[in-house]
């Protein structure tokens, strides 16, 4: 069975609606994926709805953005309740924060005179969009000729170490886990920065966290043996996914998936 719980819809910052990544994952050969857009739900009803007609299994989930010493961490969220009232206030404040961050970066590009405006960003977003992200950021650049794609756009002008980088800052690390577990789902770190795992781990360990995303296309043998291992003697769950946005950045749904035995346990859990 193949699997990937790591996918992004227009819900957020991917590039296409809930039904077309449904498609687009059958048509990918996938069984089951995770649609886990930023700090919303919104889309999850839609999926689930094309799931069922298809031969596509739709896991409810989310990434909830987090910030530990000023760096955004991301806790992937699967079989939560999308309507929780917790996950519904989440998503309306989140909503506003990344409003403001959006506007902080603008300003900071400005400063620098790169010229683009919030209703560029919007734009770029498409009507779908919930709440807005780096990409669609990217996106406006590509459009305003600041940049010649959206890899580039990251890797000059918006990526984590840029000048213009403003971290999302909503929450804590350790509350984005006991959010997760508040709406009824099972707290993941997805794609845990290198440099700071020994350092954080225990603390999401104390809050509630139940599993790291191991398997993932960006990482090489050695992380996927070093995670492992940790999963291994801290009694916690793998899962993996590709973390998919666009057909733009050169790869499809169902390129990359991870074989249901290696998160055997985290599907078992969540019922499947």
């Amino acid at each position: 069975m193949r699997v990937d719980l790591h996918i992004h819809t227009s819900a957020s910052d991917g590039a296409w609606s809930p039904e077309a990544v449904v498609r687009g994952a059958e048509a990918g050969g996938l069984d089951v994926i995770a649609i886990a857009d930023h700090d919303t739900t919104a889309s999850i009803s839609r999926a689930e709805m094309v799931g069922r007609e298809s031969c596509v299994q739709v896991i409810p989930a989310i990434e909830v953005s987090s910030t530990y010493r000023g760096q955004d961490i991301h806790v992937l969220g699967y079989f939560v309740d999308p309507g929780s009232e917790v996950l519904l206030n989440h998503r309306a404040h989140a909503t506003r924060r990344r409003d403001n961050r959006m506007r902080e970066m603008l300003n900071k590009l400005a400063e620098a005179d790169i010229l683009v405006g919030y209703e560029n960003v919007t734009a770029a977003a498409g009507p779908d969009r919930g709440v807005l992200g780096r990409p669609h950021l990217a996106r406006a650049l590509v459009t305003a000729g600041h940049a010649t794609s959206v890899p580039d756009a990251f890797k000059r002008l918006i990526g984590n170490e840029s000048q213009f980088f403003v971290p999302t800052d909503l929450l804590e690390a350790t509350e984005a886990v006991r959010l997760v577990l508040a709406a009824g789902g099972i707290p993941v770190w997805a794609h845990p920065p290198r440099d700071i795992v020994d350092v954080l781990l225990p603390e999401l360990i104390g809050s509630g966290l139940r599993g790291i995303e191991v398997y993932r296309p960006s990482h090489r043998v050695n992380d996927v043996k070093r995670l492992e291992a940790i999963c291994s003697d801290k009694a916690l769950m793998c899962s993996g996914g590709s973390d998919w946005h666009t057909p733009d950045a050169g790869r499809s749904l169902g390129d990359f998936f991870v074989d249901a035995a290696k998160i055997e346990d985290l599907l078992t859990v969540g019922g499947i």
